[in-house]
């Protein structure tokens, strides 16, 4: 083979730079997304842990007094490694839910967009892209909490009964399928829906308003806004998704974290939970856990959009 041959060769079998970037510019919704995953379940898993264990407690009988008692429970009994019980659930789960939630932020917008024939979204368009996804992504969120919630569950009987064995998440996940076969992971699935569309809304949508908002005060491009106001605008977006929708996010988590036999569940229905928690605890039923939330809330969100977003136009920039 001559020089000239081989030099031909090696240009037909080496990609260029752009036919290597294509597939991931293309998906740069889904690894944004991952990534944003990742970061806030290392960050949020502990004060999720409590958040969870706070609200799945009986409210006639609590395991733990408060947010510090069931830190210190925890720790005690399970050491550093309790509070983050069930996060192999979360840590996977987050990855794919979180690049589903982004990519369907993504194609939400896009498909908003193109219904009125391209052009920037306005403020109320950002909500309803939000909602939206909110409700697609509860379909992948759903398993992942239900799961995370029936391990929380049983650390607290645990707590309460030191012999009882606790079943690992294989064990769970066969349990939940032999009960009720391929609707297992989708137990409590309505009131996953009734929290993440609006709950989605506010947050996304608020994300995107206050970068829109931003930019026009400070006359810049979305992508010209410091790491640090991505921070702050996630923060105040995430706490005001939590503020707002805590008490749907209780009912969530009782129905997940319920019996997995059908014949023993106690709450059975969305409109059943919510009159037998009021009748259980009042209003203050609707908001155990709160603290831990609002703890949580304002940096995991903060730096897992500021994460999403600087990753996003990373690859974009490329």
């Amino acid at each position: 083979m001559t020089t000239s041959q081989a030099s031909m060769g090696s240009q037909i079998n080496t990609p260029s730079p752009s036919m290597l970037l294509k597939p991931l510019k293309y998906s740069k919704d889904v690894v944004a997304g991952t990534c944003g995953g990742i970061v806030v379940t290392l960050i949020g898993h502990p004060f999720d842990t409590l958040k969870v264990r706070l609200q799945a407690q009986s409210i006639a009988n609590p395991v733990y007094s408060g947010v510090v008692d069931c830190f210190k429970q925890t720790v005690s009994k399970e050491g550093i490694a309790g509070l983050y019980k069930g996060m192999s659930s979360p840590l996977v789960g987050q990855m794919a839910f979180r690049a589903t939630l982004f990519t369907a932020l993504g194609q939400s917008k896009v498909f908003l967009s193109n219904r009125k024939g391209g052009g920037a979204l306005t403020k109320p368009e950002f909500f309803l892209a939000g909602g939206m996804t909110g409700f697609v992504a509860s379909f992948a969120e759903g398993p992942i909490d239900f799961y995370k919630s029936q391990m929380q569950v049983q650390a607290i009987k645990a707590a309460g009964n030191p012999s009882l064995k606790q079943p690992n998440m294989a064990d769970t996940v066969k349990l939940s399928f032999r009960m009720n076969g391929v609707k297992a992971p989708f137990q409590g699935l309505g009131a996953t829906i009734m929290r993440n569309a609006p709950a989605n809304a506010v947050y996304l949508g608020g994300f995107e308003c206050f970068k829109s908002m931003a930019c026009e005060h400070y006359d810049c491009k979305p992508s010209e806004l410091s790491m640090t106001s991505l921070f702050c605008m996630g923060g105040l977006a995430g706490s005001l998704y939590w503020t707002l929708l805590f008490p749907a996010d209780v009912i969530k988590s009782k129905m997940q974290g319920d019996a997995i036999p059908k014949a023993d569940r106690q709450y059975r229905t969305i409109l059943q939970t919510i009159g037998s928690l009021y009748r259980q605890g009042g209003i203050g039923a609707f908001y155990k856990g709160f603290v831990p939330c609002m703890l949580r809330s304002t940096p995991a969100n903060g730096i897992m959009l500021m994460t999403v977003d600087r990753v996003r136009q990373y690859i974009t920039d490329m």
